[in-house]
């Protein structure tokens, strides 16, 4: 599978929480949004 970097643009305090998040479940931040983007793909755009 290839990998593509982007840039986005979000919310300076949710990105802190976030990456808090992920630091302390150790869990990479970049995997973390790539699966949610996957679930919202495969649900069709229904998921939460």
């Amino acid at each position: 599978m290839t990998k593509r970097k982007v840039t986005l643009s979000v919310d300076s305090k949710t990105y802190s929480e976030f990456q808090k998040y992920c630091e302390e479940h150790a869990i990479m931040l970049s995997k973390r949004i790539e699966l949610c983007m996957k679930n919202i793909v495969e649900e069709g755009g229904n998921a939460k």
